[in-house]
């Protein structure tokens, strides 16, 4: 197994640093286990995946959660749950970077992600290609990131 924790592990994408913890390949395609730094104010745009369920579990800070039409607050120490097929999306809402885990079962976002970066692309610059791959990984993009 590969060892997974150190810092040149990092990838950054979009005002978010991720570090795969538990990758895809690691758990035979069940799961995979993401540690996230994300900025204040950072989050993605509103999406669905298909295929996985997601768990986040806040270590450090807080996030705003939109999950179906409700909204609601998590800081440090507590978790929120995405069934897949819920559209979702989430922000971090306090003053520093939210460090967080995020769980997907099954695998497979982990693979996502490292596409994402490898490429460079940006929301919304290359939005296109970043919902085409996303179609790859059974994840659609939906709407907008969480505003007020």
């Amino acid at each position: 197994m590969k060892d997974l924790a150190h810092e040149n592990d990092a990838m950054e994408w979009i005002g978010s640093t991720f570090r795969s913890l538990l990758s895809t390949e690691d758990c035979g395609g069940r799961q995979n286990l993401m540690e996230v730094i994300s900025e204040p104010m950072s989050g993605p745009p509103r999406h669905i995946h298909e295929h996985e369920d997601e768990t986040f579990y806040v270590l450090s800070g807080a996030l705003e959660f939109w999950v179906a039409g409700e909204r609601m607050i998590k800081h440090a120490g507590e978790a929120a749950f995405v069934p897949r097929g819920t559209e979702h999306t989430f922000r971090v809402v306090s003053d520093q970077p939210a460090r967080f885990l995020t769980l997907h079962t099954p695998g497979g976002f982990d693979a996502f992600i490292a596409e994402m970066v490898t490429n460079n692309y940006l929301i919304p610059q290359n939005m296109d290609e970043v919902a085409k791959a996303a179609g790859r990984y059974n994840t659609t993009f939906t709407g907008p990131p969480l505003t007020d």
